[in-house]
C-alpha cells in the first residue's frame, strides 16, 4: 500500500467532529492511549481498524487513507465543474462531477488542471447540422498524442477516446455544449470554451492566430 492513514489525519477528523481521544477509543475498543501514539506518529492502526475508523468518522475509508474528507456538494454540481482523471501508468480516464477520492494501480489521482488552448493545442469547431465536428491540430504518434476529447454541458458529458496513430478529431451533439476538454498525454488537460459567434458557424477556423482573435472580439462583444 503507498498510502496509509496519518495520525495528523486522525487528529484532524476526530476534533472536527468534538470528539476526545477516549470516545474515539471506546468506540473503536482500544485503549485512549492507543489514539494518543497513532495521532503523536508513534505507531498505526491495524489495518482491521480502517473500516471501524471510517466508520466512526462517517466518512469512506479512500477518504481516511487519503486524509481529504468529500464535502457532499455533488447533489448540486453539475457539469460544467466536470472533473478528469488520468492515470500515469494506464491511461485510465475517470470523469467525475464532483469531488472524488480516485485510486488506479495504486496511485491516488488528482483531477488534471486543465489550461487554455495555446498555439500547439487548439481545437477547431465546426458546425455540422445538429452536431459540431472538433479537430485538433496536433500529431498522433505514440509517443506523442491527444488521448481523448470530451464536450461538457451543464447536464452531460460526451467523450471519446483517441488512439495514436488515428486522427485527432470528433463528433458531438450540440445540445448545449459550453466547453470542448482534451488531453495531451505530454502537456496536460486543456480546456476551451465554445464561442457564440465562431464555433456556431458552418466552417472551421483552420488558423490559430486568427481564431485567437476573433475570440478576443467575441469575448468583448459577448462576454
Amino acid at each position: 500500500m503507498d498510502q496509509y492513514i496519518t495520525g495528523a489525519a486522525i487528529k484532524e477528523l476526530r476534533e472536527q467532529r468534538k470528539m476526545t481521544q477516549l470516545q474515539l477509543a471506546e468506540l473503536l475498543q482500544v485503549s485512549d492511549k492507543a489514539v494518543s501514539k497513532w495521532e503523536t506518529g508513534k505507531g498505526y492502526p491495524d489495518i482491521t481498524l480502517l473500516e471501524p475508523i471510517a466508520d466512526a468518522f462517517r466518512i469512506s475509508v479512500p477518504e481516511l487513507i487519503s486524509g481529504h474528507q468529500i464535502k457532499n456538494k455533488n447533489v448540486s454540481a453539475n457539469m460544467i465543474r466536470s472533473g478528469f482523471y488520468v492515470c500515469p501508468v494506464c491511461g485510465n480516464v475517470i470523469h467525475s462531477m464532483g469531488e472524488a477520492v480516485i485510486h488506479c494501480h495504486g496511485i491516488q489521482l488528482l483531477p488534471a488542471e486543465p489550461e487554455p488552448g495555446d498555439e500547439q493545442h487548439m481545437a477547431f469547431v465546426e458546425r455540422v447540422e445538429d452536431e459540431y465536428f472538433v479537430r485538433i491540430d496536433h500529431e498522433m504518434t505514440k509517443t506523442h498524442y491527444i488521448s481523448f476529447i470530451a464536450a461538457v454541458s451543464s447536464d452531460r458529458c460526451q467523450m471519446v477516446k483517441l488512439y495514436p496513430e488515428g486522427e485527432a478529431e470528433a463528433r458531438f451533439m450540440i445540445r448545449g455544449v459550453k466547453k470542448i476538454y482534451f488531453y495531451c498525454n505530454r502537456d496536460g488537460l486543456f480546456c476551451q470554451d465554445i464561442v457564440k459567434g465562431i464555433d456556431d458557424k458552418n466552417k472551421a477556423y483552420d488558423d490559430s492566430r486568427e481564431r485567437r482573435e476573433l475570440e478576443k472580439t467575441a469575448d468583448m462583444l459577448f462576454g
